[in-house]
């Protein structure tokens, strides 16, 4: 489990990329759960400082459903930002604040705006032309990864320090961080030009309730 102590320097990064960067509205951290990785994503919902969004990634219909629902109402009460990755009828039944699109149906933000004008839409890019791509479709921001070696996705290469802020500094879209940022990896990030940082490791929860 992360420390309160790490947690809180990686909120720092986040908030202070976030502070710099036009993008008015935006969460500073996002927490994406995964089914593997974060089994109790309520539990860790409670060590996150309020403002944090929380994207809901779990696929499995009936666990995702009755997550979503009992995080919209753990979100409702401690200030978080609710998003539902891909399943924006299920984002709209439980009243979350928007929606993640992958990075393959990042094309859809468009329609999902055009219905729902003000969800937080984001969406996932691995590229330059992924960030066009959700910046033409009218996304809110896009989630640039992997920045560093990850354990989730250890067989893709990732893109490394220099190359992403390159690429972030490029884009028409505000970007995330994500992919093995933590504690230690986020003061690489500190003058990247970012709304701000997501994490799954880095902001897992160590709540005991």
């Amino acid at each position: 489990m992360v420390s309160a102590l790490r947690r809180a320097k990686l909120a720092r990064v986040a908030v202070s990329l976030n502070a710099r960067r036009p993008a008015v509205g935006l969460p500073a951290l996002i927490f994406m759960t995964d089914e593997n990785r974060t089994p109790d994503p309520l539990k860790a919902a409670l060590a996150l400082p309020a403002g944090t969004a929380i994207i809901l990634r779990h696929r499995s219909a009936k666990p995702r459903a009755e997550l979503a629902a009992a995080l919209a109402k753990l979100a409702r009460e401690r200030g978080l930002v609710l998003l539902i990755a891909d399943d924006a009828p299920l984002a709209a039944r439980v009243q979350a604040e928007g929606v993640h699109l992958p990075e393959a149906h990042a094309r859809q933000a468009a329609h999902w705006r055009a219905l729902h004008p003000f969800w937080l839409i984001t969406v996932a890019a691995h590229s330059a032309r992924a960030l066009s791509i959700g910046a033409a479709a009218r996304a809110d921001a896009a989630i640039l990864a992997p920045v560093f070696p990850t354990v989730s996705h250890a067989e893709r290469a990732f893109i490394g320090t220099v190359r992403f802020r390159l690429i972030a500094s490029r884009s028409p879209i505000p970007v995330y961080a994500l992919g093995g940022v933590n504690a230690e990896t986020a003061g690489r990030l500190k003058d990247a030009p970012l709304a701000g940082i997501a994490a799954i490791d880095g902001l897992l929860g160590d709540h005991k309730a």
